[in-house]
């Protein structure tokens, strides 16, 4: 397209908590495996991807938030979490220190196959290396084919399982890591 503005990437600041939240519950149940019950999703975004939550994750020194933008309208974004790791089957897979986790990785469908994705992870491969991480890693349910395929394409490989809460049912997830 000719005079189409390109996809850009920036970090996350105080006063994206609305738009955040938006990409965040809008892209949420695109990751849930089928049969996840809304009511699961919608409790999953009200407690941990709310706007007052994404304020608590913005002024957070351990975390990176960054958001795909095309024509200047957010339609993805990322978050990093660095600090030590909590899940005990990811702490026995994830063996290279420091490490950072890719919490969340999220594209309104929409933008899929629009360039927005490579975007977004490109920066956040940056961002993760710029932590002084030597490893990034993330969890991704084991039924999310197209998600799995992203992240096998960006040098994530399978090293491990967890498990993943949404709302009352437990789910199988992926680890996934690659050196930075």
């Amino acid at each position: 397209m000719v005079g189409a503005m390109p996809i850009t990437t920036r970090r996350a600041v105080a006063g994206d908590e609305a738009e955040l939240h938006d990409v965040a519950a809008r892209t949420f149940g695109l990751a849930c495996p089928p049969g996840t019950p809304q009511s699961d999703v919608e409790a999953f975004v009200a407690r941990n991807l709310s706007t007052e939550r994404f304020a608590e994750y913005l002024a957070d020194g351990d975390r990176i938030l960054l958001v795909a933008e095309d024509d200047g309208k957010p339609v993805g974004y990322a978050m990093l979490v660095s600090g030590p790791i909590a899940d005990a089957d990811v702490r026995a897979v994830v063996t290279a220190r420091p490490s950072i986790e890719l919490s969340k990785f999220y594209v309104l469908e929409g933008s899929h196959g629009s360039g927005a994705a490579a975007a977004l992870m490109a920066a956040t491969l940056e961002a993760a290396a710029g932590s002084g991480a030597l490893t990034c890693w993330l969890g991704v349910n084991q039924r999310n084919v197209r998600a799995a395929r992203f992240y096998a394409k960006h040098g994530f490989d399978v090293i491990g399982n967890k498990r993943f809460l949404v709302g009352e049912q437990w789910h199988d997830d992926h680890v996934r890591a690659r050196p930075l």
